[in-house]
């Protein structure tokens, strides 16, 4: 163990022996590369620990408790999920990054009772399936979700239904067309964050798709484009290389380029293999349009 990782384990031992008396906290786990013993955490890794209580607003809306574990340089709050998924964020010394999901006890206690379901908590369960340590577990709700987690035949890729393959497609498509017009308008903010942050996304989740149907549903590609050097195609790594834009307009069309025949490739061969409808026309369409327009706005080819 490096020096990080004695740091982080002080860390750990400070917070398990002041939430151990703490009666609203039930529960705490230790999730991610600090848990995981397939690609572990490096000297660069943070600590995330998920925090069962019956009391998530306290540990929201204040910070005085963040002393009881380490010294904060700072700390504030994100919900990485959405709402119902809220993160206190905190670096100490040391630059000792450590994510504290909150998660309420009474979201726990449903959970086990209505059954988890793989469709809805797919991030959820690949930090589980992937490792995790237990710190406190008062009631015993961690062990029962293990139990019931372990029950659940889990694929590290989904095989996209139809519906789903189309709206993606029809999706990043029409992002196409407003970031071209976006840069017509010389919104050059928004056109860079509408293909750099929207339309990477929607290139992302086709390259998950495009290896699950290249290699099956055991084929791991983790999540949130983790490790994606190791499980991309080599074609879409060497494209992932053009197709994010600089702050000019000339990049910004290069890049649109790039990330259009980038992604169509890769649908057109998903399309195949699984049989889907591929919108061919509406690609085309799109297309001609968008090159036609960067011609007569004068956009340097």
């Amino acid at each position: 163990m490096g020096k990080t990782g004695k740091l982080f384990e002080q860390l750990e031992k400070r917070f398990v022996k002041w939430a151990r008396y703490r009666s609203d906290i039930r529960a705490a786990v230790v999730v991610g590369s600090q848990s995981r013993l397939d690609h572990p955490a490096d000297e660069w890794a943070d600590l995330d620990i998920m925090v069962v209580t019956t009391d998530p607003q306290l540990y929201i809306s204040t910070t005085d408790w963040i002393e009881k574990i380490g010294n904060p340089i700072l700390t504030y709050v994100e919900a990485p999920l959405g709402e119902d998924d809220m993160e206190r964020r905190v670096l100490f010394e040391g630059m000792l990054g450590v994510d504290f999901a909150i998660i309420p006890y009474e979201n726990v206690q449903q959970l086990l009772k209505d059954k988890i379901s793989p469709k809805n908590l797919e991030f959820e369960l690949e930090l589980f399936n992937r490792g995790i340590r237990v710190l406190l577990d008062k009631d015993e709700i961690i062990a029962q979700l293990q139990k019931q987690i372990s029950s659940i035949e889990i694929s590290h890729t989904y095989q996209p239904t139809e519906s789903a393959f189309l709206e993606v497609v029809s999706d990043f498509f029409h992002h196409a067309v407003l970031t071209a017009k976006h840069l017509q308008r010389g919104e050059l903010w928004r056109t860079v964050t509408c293909l750099d942050c929207h339309m990477q996304a929607l290139i992302l989740r086709m390259i998950k798709w495009h290896a699950f149907v290249l290699h099956g549903s055991s084929y791991d590609t983790w999540f949130r484009g983790r490790f994606l050097e190791e499980w991309a195609h080599p074609r879409a790594l060497k494209g992932l290389q053009s197709v994010f834009a600089h702050y000019n307009k000339d990049d910004i069309k290069h890049a649109l380029l790039e990330a259009i025949a980038m992604f169509s490739w890769m649908a057109v061969e998903i399309a195949e293999k699984l049989s889907y409808a591929h919108p061919a026309k509406a690609e085309k369409q799109v297309i001609e349009w968008i090159r036609k327009c960067f011609s007569e706005w004068n956009v340097e080819q």
